[in-house]
């Protein structure tokens, strides 16, 4: 039997499951070695480790940003949006089977992480836009394809003094925004990140960007760069928030997140751990035939650019107020 048919074999009983009980790769050969046939070199098994943690397929990955490595699992089943867990038909609720509390649990962490993504944005000058409508039980499934949990608007000169380059972006006729579709997901795996992706690509075409939120830390290396080298060629930046399920679960409630006083707040904050690990690419346009394409589908699209418009009416922008 070939080395990597062997580790294959012997690693996913030596590896830990949590990454920050990674094994330092001196130790793991150590531990490697008493369960192999054959007499392999330090550099030989070292070099199968190295390899190995850059395919997402195998049992083992590489601790992102540190040393060691750990057992590569999914950790969580695979997670729709809360919008498409609320909609008993969509989603993939199946993996819960009837157990109700699971379900219940899963549904309260993705509405934290969205209250988390929301005022995580007003704090730092973005405009959030929530979709709700088109993620109904009713809707189409094809609606997860063509609409994204948030739209985040960036304003030009928001904030600056008398908005200057506001107004001199609606004396040019030129929009003094950008549109980022936002689609949000609780952890990545190396069954659903492709398909995290490009929902995300598919949902912000008519934008000028598109933005992938994990709440939890992206701590497999093969991850990172996947992840990274989809974005090279497709745009979609990625970022994670850096919280463990169970710092999901001691949490506020998600209307205690929204409302919660300046103090509150800054502390929800700095439990955060950003980490950005690819930068949305920015379209210079808006895509106006995909938009024309879609907007039949909600009312919601209408609202949302009547927002957009009462905010250069008045010269300044404002919070989207939900009804």
């Amino acid at each position: 039997m070939s080395l990597r048919n062997q580790l294959n074999d012997v690693l996913p009983d030596i590896l830990p499951a949590n990454p920050k009980e990674a094994i330092k790769g001196t130790e793991l050969i150590r531990l490697v070695r008493m369960r192999l046939d054959g007499n392999y070199s330090d550099a030989s098994l070292r070099y199968h480790f190295s390899i190995m943690s850059c395919d997402p397929g195998s049992s083992i990955a590489k601790v992102e940003k540190g040393q060691g490595y750990y057992r590569r699992t999914a950790e969580v089943p695979a997670l729709a949006s809360a919008q498409e867990l609320i909609s008993m038909t969509q989603g993939r609720l199946d993996d819960f089977g009837s157990d109700q509390e699971a379900m219940d649990l899963v549904l309260l962490r993705v509405k934290k992480f969205r209250a988390i993504v929301k005022r995580w944005s007003e704090v730092n000058g973005r405009y959030p836009f929530v979709f709700r409508d088109p993620f109904q039980a009713s809707s189409p499934m094809g609606n997860l394809w063509k609409f994204p949990e948030l739209m985040l608007v960036d304003w030009e000169g928001a904030g600056e003094e008398g908005n200057s380059v506001l107004q001199l972006k609606q004396t040019l006729n030129l929009p003094p925004f950008r549109l980022y579709a936002a689609r949000l997901r609780i952890h990545p795996t190396i069954h659903t990140f492709r398909e995290d992706f490009f929902q995300a690509l598919s949902s912000s075409v008519w934008a000028n960007g598109g933005e992938l939120f994990y709440a939890c830390a992206i701590e497999d290396e093969a991850l990172t760069d996947a992840f990274r080298k989809l974005n090279e060629v497709f745009g979609v930046g990625v970022t994670s928030f850096g919280l463990s399920l169970e710092q999901l679960d001691d949490l506020p409630r998600p209307a205690h997140i929204l409302n919660a006083h300046p103090r509150e707040t800054e502390a929800l904050m700095e439990r955060l751990e950003i980490n950005r690990v690819a930068a949305a690419h920015t379209r210079p346009h808006l895509d106006w035939a995909a938009l024309d394409a879609i907007r039949n589908d909600t009312e919601e699209i209408n609202q949302l650019f009547d927002w957009l418009t009462t905010s250069l009416k008045q010269g300044e922008p404002s919070p989207h107020i939900e009804n």
